[in-house]
């Protein structure tokens, strides 16, 4: 059985680091240069804060998925990982949060505060980013599973239910 539990947690892990690393690296290689009213626009993930946040919680998340994968069922270290595992979850769940706002700010604009949509003039930026947002969504869904797989197999030794 604990044979099982390791593999199944392998996969659910090899998974988040590749949704994970997927999410980073379309984030990282979002770039649209465009011409609006005669002024040449560029936009690049680094310009903004909260995708700059996401592409190093991303990949945060991608590298701890993949060392986790080395550390022994019953070491000291692996008290550790179902703790860390929840930061990382919040961690993600930050920079999912962080980069919709923006990019439903970039998408509608905000007429209150007076700031027009700018995906009509980068269409391909907004796509990209897009794509990040998904990659990233499904990375967070999958350390949810990993984090619900964890609790329940520390917590079936205390069942008597079985």
């Amino acid at each position: 059985m604990a044979k099982l539990h390791r593999i199944i947690s392998g996969v659910l892990r090899l998974a988040a680091a590749a949704a994970a690393g997927a999410a980073a690296i379309i984030m990282v290689t979002s770039r649209e240069t465009t011409s609006f009213f005669g002024i040449e626009m560029e936009a690049k993930y680094s310009y903004t804060p909260s995708f700059v946040f996401f592409v190093v919680a991303f990949a945060v998340a991608c590298a701890y998925s993949l060392l986790v994968l080395f550390v022994r069922p019953g070491s000291t270290a692996s008290r550790l990982v179902l703790m860390t595992d929840v930061i990382v979850g919040m961690l993600l769940t930050g920079a999912v949060a962080a980069t919709g706002a923006i990019s439903e700010v970039g998408k509608n604009g905000n007429t209150h505060a007076g700031w027009l949509p700018i995906c009509g003039q980068i269409q391909a930026y907004c796509n990209h980013v897009m794509g990040a947002l998904i990659a990233g969504f499904i990375a967070l869904v999958v350390y949810f599973l990993i984090i619900m797989y964890s609790l329940h197999v520390v917590a079936e030794p205390l069942c008597s239910c079985h």
